[in-house]
C-alpha cells in the first residue's frame, strides 16, 4: 500500500500539461480552504495557500517557469471570479499572493544552486525570506488598498499592512518548513508510549495556554516542540511545529487563548499574535537542524571508526558493534571465528616496500571477503591479522570455509610493478554455539581459542588450518610453501 502511494507524483519533468493542471488544482483547493476561514472582507485567519505553492515552486526547480506561476495565479482570478464580486481589487490582491510565491521559492532555489551539497532546510535563511517576502507582499497591497484602488476604503494603510503581513509572515514560517521537507515514510512506524510523550507534552502545553491565557501563553509549547526536534525527524518536527502554530492562530481569533492587548500602532492583537507564534515557531525547526546535522557527522566519524580505512572491512571496533547489532536478532547460532594471519609479510614490507604490504592488504581483505560474502563479518584485527566471524550451523562447515578462504589466498597471484607474488595464510578456528543475549561473550572465548589454533598453525609450518572438532582435531597442511 506504502508503495502504491509512493509512486503517485502529482508532478513530473516531462509532463507539462499535468504540472500545469496539478498546480491549478492545488492553488483551487487551498484558495478554497482559506475562503472557508476568512476573518473579515478581504483578510483571512489562515491563508495556507502561499505558503503550500511557495514550497512546491521551491522543491520541484523545473516548475519555476512564468506558464506555471501564470497557471497559479489564473487559478486563483477564476475562483474569486467565481465566489466573490471584488472585481479589479482580485486582481492587485492575487498578484501580492504571486509575489510571496515567487519571492520565496526564487530566493530558495538560489540557495540550493549556491550549495554544493544543499540542506533539506535552511531554518535561519527561509525565516528571513518569508519576511522579506510578507513585507513586499504586505506592502503592495496594504498601498493600493489605503489609496483606494482596490475597494478597501475602510481600512488605513497601517492597519491593513499589519494584518496582511502578520498573516502571510506567520503561515509562511509555519507551512513552507513543511512542504520542503514532507516525504512519504520509508519504513513502518511503531508506536510506543515512550516516543509519544514529546507530542503529549505539547498537548498538555496547549491546553495551558487555553487555561491560563495572557500574551506569555502563546510561547507555553515552545519546549515540548525543542523536546520533538531532539526525539523526532525534521519533516516530524516541522509538521507539528504547523499544527501547533496554526491551532494557536485560531485559538487566538476565536478569543480561546486570551492575549487582548493594545498595540503602539493600534492594530488588531492577531498582528502581535502572528508575530510571536512565526518567531516561536523557528526555534524548533533551528533546533531540528542542527540535531539532523550533528546526528550526520556522528554518523560519518562512526564510519570512519568502524572501517578500516585500508582495506574497507571491519576495524577491530567496528567489529564489535556489528555483533551488538546481531544481539538485537533474538535466535541462537552456531558461529565459527577465524584468526588469519598473512605468512611472512614482514619480508614483502622489506623487499618491496610499505607500499606494496598496502596493496597486499587491501586485495587479501577483499578475497577473503568475496569467499565470505553476506554471510559473515570480516574485520582487520591490526597488521596483517584479520578476523572472520561466521554463523555456520556446524564446526565441519566453519572448517571448510577456511580451507576455501586459505586455497583462494594461495592460488590468487598478487600484481605489483610487473611482479607476481604469492602468499600464503595461516589459520585458526574456535568454534561454538551462542545465544543472542551473550553473542559477544561468546565471541571473546572463540577469539582467544581461534589465536591459540593460530598459534599452533604457524608453529606447524604455516600455510595450514587448525582447529578443534567434535570428534578430533583436524588439521589441513599444504603442499609447499610458495
Amino acid at each position: 500500500m506504502r508503495s502504491a502511494i509512493s509512486a503517485i507524483k502529482l508532478f513530473q519533468p516531462e509532463g507539462p500539461l499535468r504540472n500545469a493542471a496539478g498546480i491549478f488544482l492545488l492553488t483551487a483547493l487551498f484558495y478554497f480552504v482559506g475562503a472557508e476561514l476568512r476573518l473579515v472582507e478581504a483578510l483571512f485567519l489562515f491563508w495556507a495557500l502561499n505558503g503550500v505553492m511557495a514550497g512546491v515552486f521551491a522543491r520541484y526547480a523545473y516548475l519555476n517557469r512564468l506558464h506555471y506561476y501564470a497557471t497559479s495565479y489564473v487559478a486563483m482570478l477564476m475562483y474569486d471570479a467565481v465566489t466573490t464580486s471584488w472585481g479589479i481589487a482580485s486582481l492587485v490582491i492575487n498578484l501580492s499572493n504571486m509575489v510571496f510565491i515567487v519571492t520565496v521559492a526564487l530566493l530558495v532555489l538560489r540557495d540550493k544552486r549556491r550549495m554544493e551539497k544543499p540542506d533539506p532546510l535552511n531554518a535561519l535563511r527561509l525565516f528571513n525570506y518569508c519576511l522579506m517576502a510578507a513585507l513586499l507582499c504586505a506592502l503592495l497591497c496594504a498601498l493600493l488598498g489605503a489609496l483606494g484602488s482596490v475597494g478597501i476604503d475602510n481600512h488605513t494603510f497601517w492597519p491593513l499592512f499589519a494584518d496582511w503581513f502578520g498573516e502571510q509572515f506567520s503561515t509562511g514560517v509555519l507551512i513552507v518548513p513543511c512542504m520542503l521537507t514532507v516525504r512519504m515514510p520509508v519504513r513502518q512506524i511503531t508506536l510506543h508510549l515512550e516516543r509519544l510523550l514529546p507530542i503529549v507534552a505539547l498537548i498538555i502545553s496547549v491546553a495551558a495556554s487555553v487555561v491560563i491565557g495572557g500574551a506569555g501563553s502563546l510561547a507555553f509549547p515552545l519546549p515540548a516542540l525543542i523536546w520533538c526536534a531532539v526525539r523526532y525527524s525534521l519533516p516530524a518536527t516541522c509538521l507539528l511545529t504547523f499544527v501547533t502554530g496554526a491551532a494557536e492562530i485560531i485559538l487566538v481569533a476565536n478569543s480561546i487563548i486570551n492575549i487582548a492587548v493594545a498595540t503602539p500602532l493600534s492594530t488588531p492583537m492577531m498582528f502581535s499574535a502572528r508575530l510571536g507564534i512565526a518567531t516561536m515557531a523557528i526555534c524548533p525547526v533551528m533546533v531540528s537542524v542542527s540535531v539532523a546535522a550533528i546526528n550526520s557527522l556522528i554518523r560519518q566519524v562512526s564510519l570512519r571508526a568502524d572501517y578500516d580505512f585500508l582495506t574497507h572491512v571491519y576495524s577491530r571496533s567496528g567489529l564489535y558493534e556489528a555483533l551488538k547489532q546481531e544481539e538485537s536478532h533474538r535466535f541462537s547460532r552456531f558461529l565459527t571465528v577465524m584468526l588469519l594471519d598473512i605468512d611472512y609479510f614482514k619480508s614483502i614490507n622489506d623487499n618491496y616496500g610499505h607500499e606494496c604490504g598496502d596493496r597486499v592488504l587491501a586485495v587479501f581483505a577483499q578475497q577473503v571477503q568475496q569467499v565470505v560474502g553476506e554471510d559473515g563479518l570480516v574485520a582487520r584485527m591490526g597488521g596483517e591479522e584479520f578476523a572472520v566471524v561466521v554463523n555456520t550451523g556446524d564446526a565441519q562447515h566453519g572448517f571448510e570455509l577456511a580451507e576455501r578462504i586459505r586455497v583462494t589466498i594461495a592460488n590468487h597471484p598478487f600484481i605489483w610493478r610487473q611482479q607476481t607474488l604469492f602468499l600464503t595464510v595461516s589459520i585458526g578456528l574456535g568454534s561454538g554455539k551462542s545465544e543472542f543475549w551473550q553473542l559477544t561473550e561468546v565471541f571473546n572465548r572463540l577469539m582467544a581459542e581461534a589465536d591459540d589454533y593460530l598459534y599452533r598453525s604457524k608453529k606447524a609450518g604455516r600455510n595450514c588450518t587448525r582447529a578443534r572438532l567434535p570428534d578430533e582435531q583436524i588439521v589441513v597442511t599444504t603442499e609447499t610453501e610458495t
